[in-house]
């Protein structure tokens, strides 16, 4: 065993997955380690003064309004639905029974998701007051 062959044709994949997985670790771990050294954990007082002018700063409740989540849903529940339609439309004579019975399927999937975005009021935008 003089020479070691890798004539396995996805290894050069699998040696590219390892490295960039271990440089997504390394790089997390040092932006953690960097980041809790230089980090100011006395801001809290400053946040809070005033500046220049304005009113007092009073602390609020950090509520988001289920209206962003529901368009948000609306936006994929669409995008999803037309990225996955146009290759199924371009091998539609291909794909055969099983393709449409798969689209049919699909479509029946995300016509349940646009009736709870209906039924949820996600299709109306509630003006604030």
């Amino acid at each position: 065993m003089t020479h070691m062959e890798f004539a396995h044709p996805y290894f050069g994949a699998f040696v590219m997955f390892v490295v960039t997985f271990s440089a997504f670790i390394a790089t997390v771990a040092a932006a953690r380690f960097v980041s809790r050294k230089i980090a100011r954990l006395d801001t809290e007082k400053l946040k809070t003064t005033l500046y220049e002018c304005g009113p007092e700063v009073t602390k609020q409740p950090n509520k988001i309004s289920t209206q962003f989540y529901l368009t948000a849903l609306l936006f994929i529940l669409f995008d999803v639905e037309i990225i996955f339609m146009f290759p199924w439309a371009i091998n539609f004579k291909l794909l055969g029974w099983f393709g449409f019975v798969a689209m049919l399927l699909f479509l029946f999937i995300l016509t349940i998701g646009f009736l709870y975005e209906w039924k949820k009021g996600g299709l109306e935008w509630h003006s604030i007051k």
